[in-house]
């Protein structure tokens, strides 16, 4: 799911930090404008995952045309959340023969990075 909000940068010294008007609290900075977008894209990916977690509403994107900036620039962020959605792990128990299991150990296997790679196999992601 793709969002697109409004953002305020601004430049202090060397460095750049960012705001979303609609989104009181996200912000993020960087020092470069590149470094600051990639941050403004992840923040605003956070902010709107941890909105969707706790079922709360989702302030509507204004128009950036009607955005006033006396100290800095707009710019639009956007940020698909489906690359972060749905991420918690979650705990399953499983039965493996012994033998396979003394060896796997033996080899410093994780079980769970085993376990997800054999399943991305099979379901070809």
């Amino acid at each position: 799911m793709l969002f697109v909000y409004p953002a305020i940068f601004h430049k202090e010294d060397d460095a750049y930090w960012v705001e979303f008007p609609d989104l009181k609290g996200c912000h993020t900075y960087g020092g470069s404008i590149t470094e600051t977008m990639e941050a403004a894209q992840e923040a605003l990916a956070g902010y709107l995952l941890t909105l969707l977690e706790q079922k709360r509403t989702i302030a509507s994107p204004s128009d950036i045309s009607s955005i006033y900036v006396k100290d800095g620039f707009s710019s639009l962020v956007s940020c698909d959340i489906n690359q972060y959605k749905d991420t918690k792990a979650v705990k399953k128990t499983l039965t493996i023969p012994s033998w396979l299991n003394d060896r796997a150990v033996s080899m410093g296997l994780n079980f769970s990075q085993v376990l997800q790679e054999a399943l991305l196999s099979k379901i070809q992601v």
